[in-house]
């Protein structure tokens, strides 16, 4: 059984998408595209360009986005702002998606010809709020689909009771079979995420009875302009800090840490180099960790990233294949490999892995994690 435990659906990022209004979406498309690492470039002549789309550092979720015109070019799939009578853009979002959107019919027809067998759809507020879509997506394809409950972080400590009540729906009403939390430090603000004003919300969440996922940041180092890797090092393992109190809190929690580790602030000299504190949460036998590389590192490695068979293995001997799952971020990956090679990249270059730790790793672990 082979089983992607990071992929999207998502509607047109010019759609309400649940959110209130089409605009309000847009926002969060706009503030996503500015805070990713993908180069902008000139439509006209595809130079460099700056991206600028940013909110102010140390703002709201959104803050007070510059007004830089930003639309859906619906053909193409691609975001469009202006800057200074010129048009740019950036692949966040992979080429090719017409309106930005990636239908569960998209999906499928890429795991039928990658040979996935199983997916679980993740959640995020670039692509969408609400229940609503996901639970469609699963019950379009029941056999072929999981889905996660989006989580609305930035209002957790001000709208308590109404997140938690959206979370239960998501669970116990709509089906959905795992929780996925952002504590992005723009999304929860100052405050440490692992109790105070966010207890009521992991008392229930944990007393849900499905796994939580964890989309680890670099903590108040993220999205402060020019900040140092060492910096940004710090806050990442700071972040894994707060998630170890967290798993004392709720012992019996089953949780995994997406994307794997943020790779790119650890290669020197195309290596990755990780420090011994980043294995410390891992003393945790409910905490898996996803093995996501191309997605991360695809403009700096190509394929088949001979350069991560190290870091991959050293991840087999310190945590283990049974609590090691692959994922690839689909359809973003797209933008630096095939689906299918996302799979062969593992399967069919890293001879270290034995027979028993493929299946681990491709499927084995995700489905024993979503009991399926």
């Amino acid at each position: 059984m082979i089983v992607d435990s990071h992929a999207y659906c998502f509607e047109p990022a010019d759609s309400p998408a649940g959110f209130a209004t089409a605009a309000e979406h847009l926002k969060w498309v706009q503030y996503a595209q500015a805070a990713h690492h993908q180069p902008a470039f000139r439509l006209r002549d595809r130079s460099a360009g700056p991206s600028e789309v940013v909110a102010p550092a140390g703002s709201s979720p959104l803050g007070d986005l510059p007004d830089v015109g930003l639309y859906i070019d619906h053909a193409a799939g691609r975001v469009v702002w202006e800057w200074e009578g010129e048009q740019y853009s950036k692949h966040f979002y992979p080429p090719n998606l017409r309106n930005c959107e990636f239908t569960p019919f998209s999906l499928i027809g890429e795991m039928d010809y990658a040979g996935v067998d199983w997916a679980l759809l993740h959640s995020n507020p670039m692509l969408g709020r609400g229940s609503t879509f996901l639970t469609d997506c699963v019950q379009r394809f029941p056999l072929r689909f999981k889905a996660m409950a989006p989580v609305d972080e930035w209002r957790i400590v001000t709208e308590t009771d109404a997140v938690i009540e959206e979370l239960v729906t998501a669970i116990e009403t709509d089906g959905l079979h795992a929780i996925k939390f952002n504590p992005l430090h723009y999304l929860v603000g100052v405050e440490a995420w692992d109790d105070g004003r966010f207890r009521p919300f992991w008392e229930t969440a944990t007393g849900l009875g499905v796994p939580i996922f964890f989309t680890l940041s670099t903590g108040s180092a993220f999205g402060r302009g020019y900040v140092s890797d060492e910096e940004q090092q710090q806050g990442y393992l700071s972040e894994l800090r707060i998630l170890g109190r967290w798993m004392e809190r709720y012992p019996e929690a089953v949780c995994s840490i997406t994307h794997g580790f943020p790779w790119r602030l650890f290669v020197e000299h195309d290596q990755i180099l990780l420090p011994d504190e980043i294995w410390q949460p891992f003393a945790n036998p409910n905490l898996s960790l996803e093995v996501c590389f191309p997605v991360r590192l695809g403009d700096w490695f190509d394929y088949p990233y001979r350069q991560v068979w190290p870091t991959l293995e050293q991840m087999v001997e310190r945590i283990g294949a049974d609590r090691l799952l692959w994922g690839t971020d689909m359809p973003f990956q797209n933008r630096f490999c095939t689906y299918r090679q996302s799979r062969e990249w593992i399967e069919k270059e890293c001879e270290f892995l034995s027979a028993e730790d493929l299946q681990k790793i491709m499927g084995g672990t995700a489905a024993r994690i979503l009991a399926l």
